[in-house]
């Protein structure tokens, strides 16, 4: 899976002879694979440069693309600029989301091209997803899903959570995943008033609360306000998962499930967004939060996961992963909101 034809496409929109990918995340969105290349996408022809440790897999799995390898005598840029000559480019769009100033100034010293910022041309192509990917996201759900039963059977009062983080992305790369996206946040009782929580040597204990995938369940019976705030933030997704659909701005998708939260005197408590998109990376754009006004598109993938989080006392969050359509969206996440109390 590819989508070089997709950004050769987009180049004149851009006023661009050739698009320069040489970030992980867009040599991947470009050719499939990840082996620390580059990748010059033109009108004429699509070209692949990589180094020893990858040359052989590349020339197995990518298609559409010329690949070729380096040298002591021949790296990236003298690489580039061969294809710059070939195929007369004189605009030459980069990635400035990714590129370090050291790195752009090598770029612009060793071409003749100009560097146009085009970071756009890519994002706005990755904002909405087309079937295959849609395909390996319901898969990468179906393994959290799958990992998140499993670890439901082992939290057991005593352990630390970073035993269930441990455990949580053991099952995670059995099941089939191949590396996680982030660090587990596996949180309990104080911590987990920390929507970021790094997983510590703490013991869960019975009464607290754990949270994983997004979802937060309780060890031996929760307290009234553990109910309520429980209840509170799975309406507050209801309903921003109610209007979410493609053609809205993601601060209206933010709107509606804040509002749930400020209505039942817990505002302050969310301070993060409601979503962001997802692909790729864990995080992309556009995002649906308080200040994005980007109207959302047709396979635009984003995460619905409000939260109320009580410093010192425990913390609530419960996310599942959307994928928009015309008149609404559809979940992937398979496993059950309710409150699960072990």
């Amino acid at each position: 899976m590819n989508h070089l034809k997709q950004i050769a496409a987009r180049l004149p929109e851009y006023g661009l002879d050739a698009m320069l990918l040489n970030s992980e995340p867009g040599e991947y969105y470009a050719v499939g694979f990840h082996g620390e290349g580059n990748v010059v996408v033109t009108a004429q022809g699509c070209f692949y440069f990589t180094d020893s440790r990858y040359i052989e897999a590349a020339n197995h799995l990518i298609t559409g693309a010329e690949i070729a390898m380096t040298g002591r005598s021949r790296n990236y840029r003298a690489m580039v600029q061969e294809v710059v000559d070939r195929c007369r480019i004189r605009k030459l769009g980069f990635e400035e989301g990714y590129l370090s100033v050291a790195d752009y100034n090598l770029w612009k010293e060793g071409l003749t091209a100009e560097l146009v910022p085009a970071q756009k041309l890519v994002d706005a192509l990755r904002a909405a997803k087309d079937d295959g990917e849609i395909a390996l996201m319901t898969k990468a759900q179906e393994i959290t899903d799958r990992a998140f039963s499993e670890i439901l059977k082992f939290i057991q009062p005593g352990m630390t959570e970073q035993e269930i983080a441990a455990k949580l992305q053991y099952d995670m790369l059995r099941l089939g995943a191949e590396k996680m996206g982030f660090g587990p946040i596996v949180v309990s009782g104080p911590n987990g008033s920390l929507p970021h929580g790094i997983p510590s040597d703490k013991k869960v204990q019975e009464g607290g609360y754990c949270s994983d995938m997004s979802r937060t369940v309780a060890l031996g019976e929760p307290t009234g306000e553990m109910r309520k705030v429980y209840q509170t933030v799975l309406e507050a997704q209801l309903a921003g998962i109610a209007v979410t659909k493609a053609g809205v701005p993601g601060k209206s998708i933010d709107a509606a499930a804040r509002k749930v939260i400020e209505d039942a005197g817990y505002g302050e408590y969310f301070g993060h967004g409601y979503g962001h998109s997802l692909g790729i990376e864990i995080h992309e754009s556009p995002n649906a939060n308080t200040r994005d006004e980007t109207l959302l598109p047709v396979g635009a993938v984003v995460s619905a996961e409000p939260g109320i989080y009580l410093p010192g006392k425990f913390g609530v969050r419960i996310e599942d992963v959307t994928v928009l359509t015309a008149d609404g969206c559809m979940v992937l996440t398979k496993s059950p909101k309710e409150l699960i109390i072990l």
